[in-house]
Protein backbone atom coordinates (compact mmCIF):
# COMPACT_ATOMS: atom_id res chain seq x y z
CA UNK A 1 0.00 0.00 0.00
CA UNK A 2 2.30 2.18 0.93
CA UNK A 3 6.00 2.23 -0.85
CA UNK A 4 8.24 4.45 0.96
CA UNK A 5 7.36 4.76 4.71
CA UNK A 6 10.23 7.31 5.15
CA UNK A 7 7.47 9.62 3.96
CA UNK A 8 6.31 9.37 7.16
CA UNK A 9 8.40 11.49 9.81
CA UNK A 10 8.43 9.16 12.53
CA UNK A 11 9.72 6.21 10.38
CA UNK A 12 12.79 8.27 8.79
CA UNK A 13 15.65 7.95 10.97
CA UNK A 14 15.75 3.90 10.72
CA UNK A 15 17.65 2.11 8.84
CA UNK A 16 16.82 1.05 5.06
CA UNK A 17 17.63 -2.22 6.10
CA UNK A 18 14.99 -2.48 8.88
CA UNK A 19 12.73 -0.90 6.93
CA UNK A 20 12.73 -3.59 4.07
CA UNK A 21 11.51 -6.28 6.78
CA UNK A 22 8.47 -4.55 7.66
CA UNK A 23 5.26 -5.73 7.46
CA UNK A 24 2.54 -3.64 9.02
CA UNK A 25 2.58 -0.27 11.16
CA UNK A 26 0.40 2.03 13.23
CA UNK A 27 1.24 5.40 14.27
CA UNK A 28 -0.33 7.05 17.66
CA UNK A 29 0.25 9.13 20.52
CA UNK A 30 1.99 12.50 20.89
CA UNK A 31 3.25 14.72 18.02
CA UNK A 32 2.76 11.55 15.67
CA UNK A 33 5.96 10.58 16.89
CA UNK A 34 5.46 7.06 18.07
CA UNK A 35 4.90 4.19 16.45
CA UNK A 36 3.95 -0.20 16.24
CA UNK A 37 5.88 -2.25 13.90
CA UNK A 38 5.51 -5.89 13.14
CA UNK A 39 8.01 -7.40 10.90
CA UNK A 40 7.72 -9.89 8.20
CA UNK A 41 9.29 -12.50 10.83
CA UNK A 42 6.46 -11.59 13.48
CA UNK A 43 8.33 -9.73 15.67
CA UNK A 44 6.25 -6.26 17.10
CA UNK A 45 8.09 -3.28 18.46
CA UNK A 46 7.30 -0.17 19.71
CA UNK A 47 9.23 2.98 17.87
CA UNK A 48 8.98 6.31 20.56
CA UNK A 49 10.69 9.53 19.11
CA UNK A 50 9.03 11.43 21.90
CA UNK A 51 10.67 9.66 24.37
CA UNK A 52 14.36 9.40 23.12
CA UNK A 53 17.01 7.56 24.31
CA UNK A 54 19.98 9.74 26.46
CA UNK A 55 23.05 8.55 25.26
CA UNK A 56 26.70 9.03 26.24
CA UNK A 57 27.58 11.82 23.83
CA UNK A 58 23.79 13.51 25.26
CA UNK A 59 22.89 13.20 21.45
CA UNK A 60 19.37 11.53 21.50
CA UNK A 61 18.38 8.34 19.77
CA UNK A 62 14.94 6.79 18.52
CA UNK A 63 13.44 4.52 21.24
CA UNK A 64 12.62 1.22 19.45
CA UNK A 65 12.21 -2.02 21.61
CA UNK A 66 10.44 -5.51 20.85
CA UNK A 67 7.00 -6.14 22.79
CA UNK A 68 7.93 -9.18 24.02
CA UNK A 69 4.24 -10.16 24.90
CA UNK A 70 3.07 -10.08 21.06
CA UNK A 71 6.25 -11.85 20.09
CA UNK A 72 5.52 -14.75 16.93
CA UNK A 73 1.61 -13.80 17.66
CA UNK A 74 0.88 -13.33 14.42
CA UNK A 75 -1.05 -10.11 14.75
CA UNK A 76 -3.47 -9.45 12.17
CA UNK A 77 -4.57 -5.15 13.11
CA UNK A 78 -3.77 -2.69 15.84
CA UNK A 79 -6.45 -0.40 16.88
CA UNK A 80 -5.66 3.46 18.96
CA UNK A 81 -8.28 5.05 20.44
CA UNK A 82 -6.82 8.65 22.02
CA UNK A 83 -7.34 7.73 26.17
CA UNK A 84 -4.82 6.37 25.29
CA UNK A 85 -5.22 2.98 24.99
CA UNK A 86 -4.39 0.33 22.16
CA UNK A 87 -5.81 -3.59 21.18
CA UNK A 88 -3.92 -5.95 19.21
CA UNK A 89 -5.81 -8.42 17.41
CA UNK A 90 -3.95 -11.88 15.88
CA UNK A 91 -5.00 -13.62 13.23
CA UNK A 92 -6.43 -16.56 15.81
CA UNK A 93 -8.81 -14.28 16.95
CA UNK A 94 -7.21 -13.34 20.14
CA UNK A 95 -6.98 -9.81 21.47
CA UNK A 96 -4.27 -8.22 23.60
CA UNK A 97 -5.26 -4.96 25.40
CA UNK A 98 -2.09 -2.33 26.35
CA UNK A 99 -3.76 0.79 28.92
CA UNK A 100 -2.43 4.03 29.83
CA UNK A 101 0.15 3.92 26.82
CA UNK A 102 1.88 7.81 27.32
CA UNK A 103 2.36 6.44 30.95
CA UNK A 104 3.96 3.10 29.72
CA UNK A 105 6.43 4.39 27.45
CA UNK A 106 7.49 7.27 29.77
CA UNK A 107 8.67 4.56 32.06
CA UNK A 108 10.20 2.97 29.30
CA UNK A 109 7.73 -0.01 29.20
CA UNK A 110 5.15 -1.01 26.56
CA UNK A 111 3.17 -4.16 28.34
CA UNK A 112 0.31 -6.12 26.21
CA UNK A 113 -2.54 -8.01 28.24
CA UNK A 114 -4.14 -11.07 26.68
CA UNK A 115 -7.94 -10.29 27.31
CA UNK A 116 -10.06 -12.82 29.37
CA UNK A 117 -13.20 -12.51 27.93
CA UNK A 118 -15.38 -14.78 29.67
CA UNK A 119 -18.33 -13.39 28.64
CA UNK A 120 -17.78 -13.68 25.39
CA UNK A 121 -17.94 -18.09 24.59
CA UNK A 122 -20.50 -20.33 22.36
CA UNK A 123 -21.02 -24.02 23.53
CA UNK A 124 -18.33 -22.90 26.61
CA UNK A 125 -15.36 -21.86 23.71
CA UNK A 126 -13.80 -19.12 23.35
CA UNK A 127 -15.38 -17.19 20.50
CA UNK A 128 -12.92 -15.54 17.81
CA UNK A 129 -12.87 -11.88 17.30
CA UNK A 130 -12.83 -10.37 13.76
CA UNK A 131 -12.30 -7.17 13.81
CA UNK A 132 -11.57 -4.63 16.68
CA UNK A 133 -12.17 -0.48 16.87
CA UNK A 134 -11.43 1.80 19.61
CA UNK A 135 -13.06 5.35 20.84
CA UNK A 136 -11.15 7.83 23.17
CA UNK A 137 -12.42 5.66 25.69
CA UNK A 138 -14.21 2.95 25.03
CA UNK A 139 -13.45 -0.17 22.73
CA UNK A 140 -15.47 -2.61 20.38
CA UNK A 141 -15.13 -5.89 19.39
CA UNK A 142 -16.96 -7.94 16.25
CA UNK A 143 -16.82 -11.76 16.90
CA UNK A 144 -16.68 -14.01 14.22
CA UNK A 145 -20.73 -14.91 14.92
CA UNK A 146 -21.52 -11.26 14.04
CA UNK A 147 -21.88 -9.80 17.53
CA UNK A 148 -20.60 -6.59 18.77
CA UNK A 149 -19.29 -6.33 22.25
CA UNK A 150 -18.29 -2.84 23.99
CA UNK A 151 -16.41 -2.08 27.16
CA UNK A 152 -14.74 1.08 28.57
CA UNK A 153 -16.38 4.49 29.41
CA UNK A 154 -20.23 4.96 29.06
CA UNK A 155 -20.57 8.91 30.17
CA UNK A 156 -22.16 9.53 26.40
CA UNK A 157 -23.79 6.14 26.06
CA UNK A 158 -20.82 4.54 24.32
CA UNK A 159 -22.16 0.84 26.16
CA UNK A 160 -25.45 1.37 24.17
CA UNK A 161 -27.25 1.73 27.56
CA UNK A 162 -27.88 4.05 29.94
CA UNK A 163 -25.49 2.96 33.01
CA UNK A 164 -23.42 6.20 33.14
CA UNK A 165 -19.45 5.06 34.21
CA UNK A 166 -16.99 2.33 33.43
CA UNK A 167 -17.43 -1.37 32.21
CA UNK A 168 -14.75 -2.99 32.73
CA UNK A 169 -15.97 -6.12 31.04
CA UNK A 170 -17.09 -6.67 27.51
CA UNK A 171 -21.01 -5.98 26.79
CA UNK A 172 -22.87 -7.60 24.12
CA UNK A 173 -24.30 -4.62 22.15
CA UNK A 174 -25.57 -5.88 18.70
CA UNK A 175 -25.84 -8.98 16.81
CA UNK A 176 -26.02 -9.69 12.85
CA UNK A 177 -23.10 -6.66 12.38
CA UNK A 178 -20.44 -7.00 9.84
CA UNK A 179 -18.50 -3.60 9.45
CA UNK A 180 -17.44 -1.57 12.76
CA UNK A 181 -16.19 1.62 13.17
CA UNK A 182 -15.27 4.02 15.92
CA UNK A 183 -15.24 7.74 16.57
CA UNK A 184 -14.24 9.61 19.48
CA UNK A 185 -16.83 8.80 21.96
CA UNK A 186 -19.51 7.28 19.23
CA UNK A 187 -19.77 3.86 17.77
CA UNK A 188 -21.38 2.70 13.90
CA UNK A 189 -22.18 -0.82 12.99
CA UNK A 190 -23.11 -2.08 9.52
CA UNK A 191 -25.57 -5.30 9.69
CA UNK A 192 -25.58 -8.53 7.42
CA UNK A 193 -28.70 -6.83 5.75
CA UNK A 194 -26.87 -3.74 5.04
CA UNK A 195 -28.99 -1.44 8.11
CA UNK A 196 -26.51 1.16 9.82
CA UNK A 197 -26.71 1.44 13.43
CA UNK A 198 -25.21 3.67 16.07
CA UNK A 199 -24.87 4.59 19.58
CA UNK A 200 -23.09 6.92 22.11
CA UNK A 201 -22.28 10.61 21.77
CA UNK A 202 -24.69 12.40 18.95
CA UNK A 203 -24.24 16.59 20.54
CA UNK A 204 -22.71 17.41 16.32
CA UNK A 205 -25.37 14.66 14.79
CA UNK A 206 -23.04 11.51 15.00
CA UNK A 207 -25.29 8.66 14.74
CA UNK A 208 -27.21 10.51 11.80
CA UNK A 209 -30.59 9.96 13.24
CA UNK A 210 -31.98 13.51 12.95
CA UNK A 211 -31.77 14.63 16.08
CA UNK A 212 -28.81 15.30 18.95
CA UNK A 213 -30.26 12.58 21.28
CA UNK A 214 -27.79 9.64 22.60
CA UNK A 215 -29.57 6.81 21.20
CA UNK A 216 -29.24 4.66 18.10
CA UNK A 217 -30.11 5.34 14.27
CA UNK A 218 -30.76 3.16 11.35
CA UNK A 219 -32.07 3.02 7.70
CA UNK A 220 -29.20 2.89 4.42
CA UNK A 221 -27.95 0.09 2.76
CA UNK A 222 -24.64 0.25 3.24
CA UNK A 223 -21.08 -2.21 2.82
CA UNK A 224 -18.85 -0.28 5.00
CA UNK A 225 -18.81 3.11 7.35
CA UNK A 226 -15.26 4.62 9.04
CA UNK A 227 -15.66 7.37 11.44
CA UNK A 228 -13.40 10.35 11.42
CA UNK A 229 -13.65 12.37 15.24
CA UNK A 230 -16.85 13.49 15.18
CA UNK A 231 -18.54 12.59 11.36
CA UNK A 232 -19.76 9.43 9.71
CA UNK A 233 -18.56 8.48 6.30
CA UNK A 234 -21.05 5.43 4.82
CA UNK A 235 -20.49 3.53 1.95
CA UNK A 236 -23.54 2.46 -0.27
CA UNK A 237 -23.93 -0.82 -2.46
CA UNK A 238 -24.83 1.80 -5.43
CA UNK A 239 -21.50 3.59 -5.03
CA UNK A 240 -22.24 6.17 -3.36
CA UNK A 241 -21.11 8.01 0.27
CA UNK A 242 -23.24 9.46 2.66
CA UNK A 243 -21.79 11.73 5.85
CA UNK A 244 -23.38 12.88 8.90
CA UNK A 245 -22.03 14.30 11.82
CA UNK A 246 -19.66 17.16 12.54
CA UNK A 247 -18.03 19.41 9.87
CA UNK A 248 -16.54 21.87 11.40
CA UNK A 249 -13.53 21.74 8.37
CA UNK A 250 -16.02 20.72 5.42
CA UNK A 251 -15.20 16.90 6.00
CA UNK A 252 -18.86 16.25 5.35
CA UNK A 253 -17.94 17.15 1.67
CA UNK A 254 -21.46 18.91 1.45
CA UNK A 255 -20.37 22.34 -0.05
CA UNK A 256 -20.50 23.93 3.36
CA UNK A 257 -19.53 23.92 7.10
CA UNK A 258 -22.68 22.74 8.75
CA UNK A 259 -23.34 20.09 10.63
CA UNK A 260 -25.82 17.95 10.13
CA UNK A 261 -27.67 15.02 11.88
CA UNK A 262 -28.80 12.88 9.40
CA UNK A 263 -26.93 10.90 6.12
CA UNK A 264 -26.60 13.28 3.32
CA UNK A 265 -24.94 12.08 0.30
CA UNK A 266 -21.54 13.81 -0.60
CA UNK A 267 -21.30 15.98 -3.31
CA UNK A 268 -19.51 15.09 -6.71
CA UNK A 269 -18.31 16.81 -9.62
CA UNK A 270 -19.75 14.11 -11.96
CA UNK A 271 -21.16 10.96 -12.00
CA UNK A 272 -18.75 8.41 -10.33
CA UNK A 273 -18.92 5.34 -8.31
CA UNK A 274 -17.34 5.62 -4.97
CA UNK A 275 -15.32 2.14 -3.94
CA UNK A 276 -13.49 2.49 -0.48
CA UNK A 277 -13.77 5.19 2.41
CA UNK A 278 -11.68 6.56 5.15
CA UNK A 279 -12.62 8.73 7.41
CA UNK A 280 -9.40 11.10 9.56
CA UNK A 281 -10.02 13.17 12.81
CA UNK A 282 -11.38 16.16 10.82
CA UNK A 283 -10.85 15.28 6.86
CA UNK A 284 -12.43 12.06 4.47
CA UNK A 285 -10.78 10.59 2.09
CA UNK A 286 -12.35 8.23 -0.87
CA UNK A 287 -11.33 6.47 -3.86
CA UNK A 288 -13.46 5.90 -7.34
CA UNK A 289 -14.42 3.15 -9.54
CA UNK A 290 -11.48 4.75 -12.05
CA UNK A 291 -8.92 4.20 -8.94
CA UNK A 292 -9.24 8.29 -8.55
CA UNK A 293 -8.30 9.29 -4.95
CA UNK A 294 -10.09 12.29 -3.70
CA UNK A 295 -9.92 14.22 -0.54
CA UNK A 296 -12.07 16.89 1.58
CA UNK A 297 -12.09 18.17 5.01
CA UNK A 298 -8.98 20.01 6.44
CA UNK A 299 -6.26 19.44 4.42
CA UNK A 300 -2.37 19.51 5.66
CA UNK A 301 -2.05 23.26 5.41
CA UNK A 302 -5.36 23.77 8.05
CA UNK A 303 -7.51 24.84 5.12
CA UNK A 304 -10.94 23.81 4.63
CA UNK A 305 -11.98 21.84 1.45
CA UNK A 306 -15.96 21.82 1.25
CA UNK A 307 -16.15 19.55 -1.43
CA UNK A 308 -14.58 16.23 -2.40
CA UNK A 309 -11.28 17.35 -4.44
CA UNK A 310 -9.00 15.08 -6.58
CA UNK A 311 -5.50 14.77 -5.06
CA UNK A 312 -2.03 13.92 -6.51
CA UNK A 313 -1.76 10.31 -4.86
CA UNK A 314 -3.09 7.37 -6.04
CA UNK A 315 -3.96 5.83 -3.03
CA UNK A 316 -5.11 6.28 0.47
CA UNK A 317 -1.93 5.24 2.04
CA UNK A 318 -0.09 7.96 0.31
CA UNK A 319 -2.70 10.88 1.19
CA UNK A 320 -2.15 9.55 4.42
CA UNK A 321 1.18 10.94 4.87
CA UNK A 322 0.31 14.52 3.55
CA UNK A 323 -3.08 15.09 4.40
CA UNK A 324 -4.08 13.03 7.17
CA UNK A 325 -3.70 13.90 11.03
CA UNK A 326 -0.33 11.56 11.02
CA UNK A 327 -2.24 9.25 13.29
CA UNK A 328 -4.08 5.66 12.78
CA UNK A 329 -6.94 4.28 14.34
CA UNK A 330 -6.21 1.09 12.38
CA UNK A 331 -2.76 -0.05 11.35
CA UNK A 332 -1.31 0.14 7.69
CA UNK A 333 -0.23 -3.36 5.93
CA UNK A 334 2.58 -2.77 3.22
CA UNK A 335 2.81 -4.52 -0.04
CA UNK A 336 5.07 -7.00 -0.23
CA UNK A 337 5.87 -7.05 -4.03
CA UNK A 338 3.19 -5.29 -6.36
CA UNK A 339 0.61 -7.37 -7.85
CA UNK A 340 0.29 -8.22 -11.27
CA UNK A 341 -2.96 -5.56 -11.88
CA UNK A 342 -0.42 -2.77 -10.21
CA UNK A 343 1.95 -3.48 -12.48
CA UNK A 344 0.20 -2.86 -15.49
CA UNK A 345 -1.19 -0.02 -13.75
CA UNK A 346 1.92 1.64 -13.39
CA UNK A 347 2.72 0.16 -17.03
CA UNK A 348 0.25 1.96 -18.62
CA UNK A 349 1.17 5.59 -20.54
CA UNK A 350 4.35 4.81 -19.49
CA UNK A 351 7.55 6.02 -21.83
CA UNK A 352 9.97 4.24 -20.03
CA UNK A 353 8.75 0.74 -20.74
CA UNK A 354 6.64 1.47 -23.68
CA UNK A 355 7.56 0.04 -27.54
CA UNK A 356 4.33 2.03 -29.24
CA UNK A 357 2.57 5.51 -29.08
CA UNK A 358 -0.80 6.20 -30.16
CA UNK A 359 -1.04 9.51 -31.49
CA UNK A 360 -4.62 11.02 -30.83
CA UNK A 361 -5.51 14.95 -31.40
CA UNK A 362 -1.77 15.24 -31.51
CA UNK A 363 -1.00 14.13 -28.22
CA UNK A 364 0.63 11.05 -27.31
CA UNK A 365 -0.28 7.44 -25.54
CA UNK A 366 2.60 4.74 -24.70
CA UNK A 367 1.17 1.46 -24.56
CA UNK A 368 2.76 -2.36 -25.21
CA UNK A 369 1.94 -3.55 -28.44
CA UNK A 370 2.25 -7.20 -27.56
CA UNK A 371 -0.28 -6.38 -24.50
CA UNK A 372 -2.63 -4.99 -27.07
CA UNK A 373 -2.38 -8.29 -28.63
CA UNK A 374 -3.33 -10.05 -26.04
CA UNK A 375 -6.52 -7.59 -24.95
CA UNK A 376 -7.72 -6.44 -27.97
CA UNK A 377 -9.18 -8.09 -31.21
CA UNK A 378 -8.72 -4.96 -33.03
CA UNK A 379 -5.13 -4.49 -32.22
CA UNK A 380 -4.35 -8.08 -32.65
CA UNK A 381 -5.66 -8.12 -36.09
CA UNK A 382 -3.92 -4.77 -36.54
CA UNK A 383 -0.41 -6.45 -35.05
CA UNK A 384 -0.71 -9.78 -36.77
CA UNK A 385 -2.16 -8.93 -40.50
CA UNK A 386 -1.12 -6.55 -43.44
CA UNK A 387 -2.47 -3.69 -41.61
CA UNK A 388 0.21 0.04 -42.52
CA UNK A 389 0.10 0.32 -38.44
CA UNK A 390 1.87 -3.40 -37.84
CA UNK A 391 5.43 -1.79 -39.23
CA UNK A 392 5.28 1.33 -37.13
CA UNK A 393 6.31 2.85 -33.76
CA UNK A 394 3.35 5.42 -33.65
CA UNK A 395 -0.55 4.60 -34.58
CA UNK A 396 -2.50 7.61 -35.82
CA UNK A 397 -6.61 7.48 -34.42
CA UNK A 398 -8.36 9.73 -36.03
CA UNK A 399 -11.89 8.22 -35.73
CA UNK A 400 -12.21 9.19 -31.99
CA UNK A 401 -11.35 12.11 -29.46
CA UNK A 402 -8.39 11.63 -27.57
CA UNK A 403 -10.30 11.41 -23.66
CA UNK A 404 -12.24 8.62 -25.03
CA UNK A 405 -9.56 7.07 -26.83
CA UNK A 406 -6.98 6.79 -24.02
CA UNK A 407 -9.84 6.16 -21.78
CA UNK A 408 -10.36 2.61 -23.59
CA UNK A 409 -6.30 2.16 -23.27
CA UNK A 410 -6.73 2.49 -19.60
CA UNK A 411 -9.40 -0.14 -19.59
CA UNK A 412 -7.33 -2.40 -21.56
CA UNK A 413 -4.78 -2.01 -18.65
CA UNK A 414 -6.98 -1.78 -15.40
CA UNK A 415 -10.60 -2.68 -16.69
CA UNK A 416 -11.73 0.12 -15.06
CA UNK A 417 -13.73 2.78 -17.35
CA UNK A 418 -12.33 6.62 -16.01
CA UNK A 419 -14.20 8.92 -18.16
CA UNK A 420 -16.92 11.87 -17.46
CA UNK A 421 -19.97 10.49 -17.85
CA UNK A 422 -20.93 12.87 -21.14
CA UNK A 423 -18.29 10.51 -22.93
CA UNK A 424 -19.48 7.46 -22.40
CA UNK A 425 -21.63 7.12 -25.41
CA UNK A 426 -18.52 7.96 -27.59
CA UNK A 427 -16.76 5.01 -25.58
CA UNK A 428 -19.65 2.49 -26.36
CA UNK A 429 -19.22 4.03 -30.27
CA UNK A 430 -15.99 2.60 -29.82
CA UNK A 431 -16.60 -0.30 -27.93
CA UNK A 432 -18.94 -1.58 -30.78
CA UNK A 433 -17.03 -0.59 -33.44
CA UNK A 434 -13.61 -2.99 -32.22
CA UNK A 435 -16.06 -5.25 -30.51
CA UNK A 436 -15.17 -5.04 -26.88
CA UNK A 437 -18.17 -6.57 -25.61
CA UNK A 438 -17.40 -6.64 -22.05
CA UNK A 439 -16.80 -2.82 -22.28
CA UNK A 440 -20.43 -2.39 -23.81
CA UNK A 441 -21.82 -3.73 -20.80
CA UNK A 442 -19.71 -1.64 -18.91
CA UNK A 443 -21.05 1.43 -20.55
CA UNK A 444 -24.44 0.29 -20.02
CA UNK A 445 -23.77 -0.39 -16.33
CA UNK A 446 -22.16 3.49 -16.07
CA UNK A 447 -24.98 4.77 -18.58
CA UNK A 448 -27.97 3.17 -16.23
CA UNK A 449 -26.32 4.47 -13.38
CA UNK A 450 -25.93 8.12 -14.43
CA UNK A 451 -29.07 8.84 -16.66
CA UNK A 452 -31.86 12.10 -15.72
CA UNK A 453 -34.32 12.78 -16.83
CA UNK A 454 -32.92 15.34 -19.29
CA UNK A 455 -30.58 13.06 -21.02
CA UNK A 456 -33.18 9.65 -21.00
CA UNK A 457 -34.75 10.42 -24.91
CA UNK A 458 -30.91 10.49 -26.14
CA UNK A 459 -30.17 7.00 -24.35
CA UNK A 460 -33.15 5.86 -25.65
CA UNK A 461 -32.22 6.32 -29.36
CA UNK A 462 -28.60 5.35 -28.43
CA UNK A 463 -30.19 1.97 -27.20
CA UNK A 464 -32.13 1.85 -30.43
CA UNK A 465 -29.51 2.34 -32.90
CA UNK A 466 -27.80 -0.26 -31.51
CA UNK A 467 -30.59 -2.88 -30.44
CA UNK A 468 -29.62 -2.52 -26.82
CA UNK A 469 -33.18 -4.38 -25.31
CA UNK A 470 -31.54 -3.85 -21.89
CA UNK A 471 -31.21 0.04 -22.11
CA UNK A 472 -34.08 0.73 -24.19
CA UNK A 473 -36.40 -0.76 -21.78
CA UNK A 474 -35.03 1.18 -18.32
CA UNK A 475 -35.23 4.33 -20.68
CA UNK A 476 -38.84 3.73 -21.04
CA UNK A 477 -39.40 2.67 -17.34
CA UNK A 478 -37.35 6.06 -16.21
CA UNK A 479 -39.42 8.12 -18.43
CA UNK A 480 -42.98 6.94 -17.51
CA UNK A 481 -42.90 8.63 -14.06
CA UNK A 482 -41.19 12.03 -15.65
CA UNK A 483 -43.14 12.20 -19.07
CA UNK A 484 -44.16 15.67 -19.37
CA UNK A 485 -40.95 17.16 -18.17
CA UNK A 486 -38.90 14.39 -20.79
CA UNK A 487 -41.20 15.57 -23.79
CA UNK A 488 -39.93 19.08 -22.78
CA UNK A 489 -36.07 18.26 -23.16
CA UNK A 490 -34.00 19.19 -25.82
CA UNK A 491 -32.82 15.82 -26.52
CA UNK A 492 -36.84 14.59 -26.87
CA UNK A 493 -36.96 17.34 -29.57
CA UNK A 494 -34.22 16.55 -31.57
CA UNK A 495 -35.47 12.47 -32.23
CA UNK A 496 -36.97 11.72 -35.58
CA UNK A 497 -40.68 11.52 -35.86
CA UNK A 498 -40.45 7.56 -36.01
CA UNK A 499 -38.52 7.07 -33.11
CA UNK A 500 -40.52 9.96 -30.90
CA UNK A 501 -43.78 8.25 -32.05
CA UNK A 502 -42.31 4.83 -31.04
CA UNK A 503 -40.45 6.48 -27.68
CA UNK A 504 -44.66 7.63 -27.00
CA UNK A 505 -45.95 4.27 -27.67
CA UNK A 506 -44.14 2.22 -25.30
CA UNK A 507 -44.34 4.87 -22.79
CA UNK A 508 -47.26 4.94 -22.82
CA UNK A 509 -47.92 0.90 -22.83
CA UNK A 510 -45.52 1.08 -19.74
CA UNK A 511 -48.42 3.47 -17.86
CA UNK A 512 -47.42 6.73 -18.12
CA UNK A 513 -51.07 8.06 -19.24
CA UNK A 514 -53.03 6.34 -17.26
CA UNK A 515 -54.83 7.80 -14.21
Amino acid sequence: MCSDLRSWPVFSSLEPEFISQIHMVMIFGKLHKRALIVTRDKMVYVLDLYNCLETGNKISTPYLKEIEDLRGKDIKTFAYGMGPHILALTNGGEVYSCDNVDCQLENGICKFTLMKMSTIKNNQNMMRVVDIACGCYHSIILTENDEVYAWGSNNSGQMNNSIYGLSTTPKLVLSNVVCISCGNDFTIAVTRNGKVYGWGRNNVGQLGIGNHGNKNATQQTLIKVTCGFEHTLALTDKGNIYAWGGNMSGQLGIGNQTECCKPIMVKQIEKMRWIDITALNNSSIAVTEAGRVYIWGVDCHGKSIVTPTIASSSNISDMLVHYGPNVMQKSMILDEEPNILECLRIAFDNSSTSDLKIQVEGKYIHVHKAFLKIRSLHFRNMFEHDWTENNQSVVKINTFSYIVYKAYLKYLYTNIVDLPFKNISELFDLANAYFENNLKKQCIRIIKQGITVSDVAYFYSIAVKYNIKELEEFCVQLAVGHMTTVVETENFAKLDQNLMKTFIIKASKAGCFKN
